[in-house]
């Protein structure tokens, strides 16, 4: 089930970042240095999914789309691997088709080569739990602060949530142990 928020000073925040607008910060200027090289040589590594929201694009609301405890992982090979797995709150054993087919609105997997374009990654998916991704490229803009990683999407149509509308997903990490 999607929660939608009301816009918190945490929203509030997530949207600043998302649009740029903090960009005039003196620390995210320095974030935003990590380009190329740097910003590869900085994710290569294994990191723990924090939180996961999606900002939909024609009311500004943004839906806890995986809950409030989602878990998952991202790791990035120095050989430009990346395995992207990252699962909703709360999932539990599917007892019928219907509970199979919710249990996908709850998943996001992909594997692929990525390459970094300035402060972006750029997956080539090779697998994902969505066959539309197979053969596509996933952007992703990310900044890296010593143990956490955010991740910002572009605005698409995401085939879990969003009733086809526009929205795009707004990722926080944690580097694992």
């Amino acid at each position: 089930m999607n929660i939608v928020q009301e816009k918190s000073p945490k929203s509030a925040e997530m949207k600043s970042v998302a649009t740029g607008a903090a960009a005039s910060d003196e620390k995210n200027k320095h974030l935003s240095e990590l380009v190329g090289e740097d910003l590869k040589k900085a994710l290569i590594g294994t990191w723990q999914l924090v939180s996961y929201q999606v900002e939909l694009q024609e009311t500004g609301e943004f839906i806890d789309a995986m809950g409030q405890t989602p878990r998952g992982r991202v790791i990035f090979t120095p050989d430009n691997w990346v395995a992207f797995n990252l699962e909703g709150s709360n999932r539990t054993p599917a007892e019928t088709v219907d509970d199979h087919l919710a249990l996908l609105n709850t998943l996001v997997a992909y594997i692929g080569r990525y390459r970094i374009e300035g402060n972006q990654w750029v997956t080539t998916v090779e697998t994902a739990w969505a066959p539309q991704w197979v053969g596509t490229e996933q952007r992703r803009t990310v900044t890296v602060d010593g143990e956490f990683a955010s991740v910002i999407t572009p605005w698409r149509k995401m085939p879990n949530w969003g009733g086809g509308k526009m929205s795009r997903s707004i990722i926080r990490f944690r580097r694992a142990h």
